[in-house]
């Protein structure tokens, strides 16, 4: 990942510090996540796809033709996030049209800070546990073996309030940072 932004910052005719002040992150991150150094959280991504492109799979591999993807634990990217919020693992390919994420929230844990929208119709699958989606200014618990599929367009996050922890898959189309 850390090759292709520097080559779309570079492409772009940008220093890490124009980056920077473009994206509102620091410099010295921008250079840890081009390093490899350091995995890009989601609200890194969604800082870096205002500037080169409208969705992180766009961002980082452009809109590649799906043969076929084979995608095994251990091998999968990852989207890291700040201690207490979800983490999740990228299960489909970047290519641009469906993105499908296996999330884990522990007990007390939310997707974000803030209920957020986006341009996409979201789906959240719960494998195991239940999931409290909030959704506007509604609330719907999702049990396990449950879906919810939704205008993402509306605020919305995701939180755990059991006391145990909760595994679903988040399916969105397109993309979205």
């Amino acid at each position: 990942m850390g090759d292709q932004l520097h080559t779309l910052r570079t492409e772009a005719g940008l220093s890490l510090r124009d980056l920077a002040a473009q994206t509102g992150l620091s410099a010295t991150l921008l250079s840890q996540v081009e390093r490899g150094v350091r995995e890009p959280s989601l609200k890194t991504l969604r800082a870096l796809s205002t500037v080169f492109g409208p969705s992180t799979a766009s961002l980082f591999h452009g809109n590649v033709p799906l043969t076929a993807h084979h995608s095994r634990p251990h091998e999968r990217s990852r989207l890291l996030m700040p201690k207490g919020l979800v983490q999740y693992e990228r299960l489909t390919p970047s290519n641009g049209q469906l993105e499908v994420l296996l999330g884990t929230l522990e007990p007390g844990q939310a997707s974000g800070d803030e209920p957020w929208g986006h341009t996409a119709v979201e789906c959240a699958y719960v494998i195991s546990g239940t999931l409290t989606v909030h959704l506007a200014d509604q609330r719907h618990e999702v049990h396990a073996g449950e879906a919810l599929t939704f205008d993402a367009a509306l605020p919305h996050r995701y939180t755990n309030d059991t006391s145990e922890p909760t595994t679903y898959l988040a399916s969105v189309t397109p993309p979205t940072p």
